[in-house]
């Protein structure tokens, strides 16, 4: 059956992690991926060293239980996107 958004990406409607060349990190259901960037929605950020962890341990923490969701959507700038990664593959 397949989703009705073919214009929206592969990966629309999928939780994913978005790591940038900077301290941030992005979990978020993917609305649209254009050369403008990633449009996230339900979506919870974290800086690395934040409460003293790392990008490393917050995705362990976050791939055992979950995100929070801190912000309804955000646009990650496309120059800014080292990786994107299904959650469900860490």
């Amino acid at each position: 059956m397949g989703t009705f958004h073919n214009d929206k990406g592969e990966l629309h409607g999928i939780t994913v992690v978005v790591d940038t060349d900077g301290p941030e990190l992005f979990v978020g259901r993917c609305d649209t991926v254009t050369d403008n960037g990633v449009v996230l929605l339900d979506v919870d950020v974290h800086v690395d060293g934040e409460d003293g962890g790392s990008k490393q341990e917050y995705l362990a923490r976050v791939s055992m239980v979950g995100h929070w969701k801190k912000h309804d959507r955000v646009v990650v700038p496309a120059d800014r996107v080292s990786s994107m990664r299904r959650l469900v593959d860490i």
